[in-house]
């Protein structure tokens, strides 16, 4: 918004130039986010106890794993609703309005964040939220929308780029909303599955949407996107106002989700911000690169699915891990909460600067 209001007085007054640029306004969409979340986050706790949405504990039998978290009983959860209102205000208030993905992104977070909302409330009034199978087709279906409305913007290519490789690329052609709706769902998921202890999700949410602020300035960059072998896409710039406006309002979030958290994300955060961080991939053609920087996202969900399948199989005595996800794995080794976080938010760092590497690796 402030880009057409501002922007245009330029003439007039030098200084609101500085709205054509996006480094300021990804700046000011980082800013405003974080203020948003520290202002509002007492009226949401309050609300969030009043309507008593708050954490129910059931670790599946693990005796040990629920007496590690009972203290966490009752503490109000669906804290996600506050990053995703902070973000769509930013968004609202900083970006371009004529790119096209940017309403795609928001319909695409509204309709997660719904599914979580949903998922939420039942499990905060009945202790028992979606079943797995009915929150993954809802994934399912909006990640398949979001497929046929990239297919059908002429703006939008329907291949990705192979890291390492610098003129190798993949052409899904017209099975590419069925890309969109596995990477977007496969995102979801594997948030929403390390969304376990207090920061752990969000921290390692903030370092990749902060490396895909980046990828997505360098893609919106012709200069900079011939000079790194990278498509160059147009309006691509657009994103980097939306990933920092993650960013903010995740270093918000994170400022009362540490541990001990006083609000916990919940599914209406995490599917949401899951999904928004494989559609920003998706849109930039750095799809493969979440598998690098995300790769504590995706042992997470890789840890699940290897579990049940190894249940499946052989058993309860045979398990891969002690419990899933891994974070609970490492719980019950006798690793302490705090550690396992800090080590986690490391190792993510570590995936991000390799995966920053691949731009020359090539």
């Amino acid at each position: 918004m402030f880009y057409y209001l501002l922007y245009p007085l330029a003439d007039k007054i030098q200084f609101f130039n500085l709205f054509k640029y996006i480094t300021v306004r990804a700046s000011c969409a980082f800013v405003f986010s974080f203020i948003f979340v520290l202002v509002f986050w007492r009226l949401a706790i309050k609300h969030l106890n009043k309507m008593q949405i708050v954490e129910k504990i059931d670790m599946y039998g693990h005796v040990h794993l629920q007496k590690l978290h009972s203290a966490k009983q009752g503490t109000p959860t669906m804290g996600g609703c506050l990053i995703v209102m902070a973000v769509i205000c930013a968004v609202f208030l900083f970006a371009k309005f004529n790119v096209s993905y940017i309403w795609m992104i928001i319909f695409l977070m509204f309709s997660l964040a719904g599914l979580g909302f949903g998922d939420d409330i039942f499990k905060a009034r009945t202790g028992k939220g979606l079943s797995r199978t009915q929150k993954l087709i809802g994934q399912l279906i909006i990640g398949f929308l979001a497929g046929v409305w990239m297919v059908c913007d002429k703006n939008i290519s329907t291949f990705c780029s192979v890291p390492f490789f610098k003129s190798v690329f993949i052409d899904f052609g017209v099975f590419y909303s069925l890309w969109v709706m596995f990477v977007v769902c496969a995102m979801s998921n594997a948030v929403n599955f390390t969304d376990g202890l207090d920061g752990l999700a969000i921290g390692v949410m903030i370092i990749n949407f902060l490396l895909f602020a980046f990828f997505a300035y360098v893609a919106g960059h012709r200069l900079f996107a011939d000079y790194l072998f990278v498509p160059y896409i147009y309006n691509a710039g657009e994103l980097t106002v939306l990933c920092m406006a993650v960013v903010g309002a995740g270093l918000g979030f994170l400022w009362f989700n540490s541990y001990p958290a006083q609000v916990f994300m919940g599914d209406v955060g995490a599917l949401a911000l899951g999904g928004v961080l494989g559609i920003v991939a998706l849109l930039i053609k750095k799809e493969f690169l979440l598998v690098i920087s995300g790769a504590v996202f995706v042992f997470e969900a890789l840890s699940v699915v290897l579990q049940i399948g190894s249940v499946k199989l052989f058993g309860q005595d045979r398990k891969i891990f002690k419990a899933a996800p891994f974070h609970h794995h490492l719980q019950l080794l006798g690793w302490k909460e705090p550690k396992i976080i800090v080590r986690l938010w490391i190792v993510t760092i570590i995936c991000a600067v390799i995966a920053l590497i691949t731009l020359k690796l090539r």
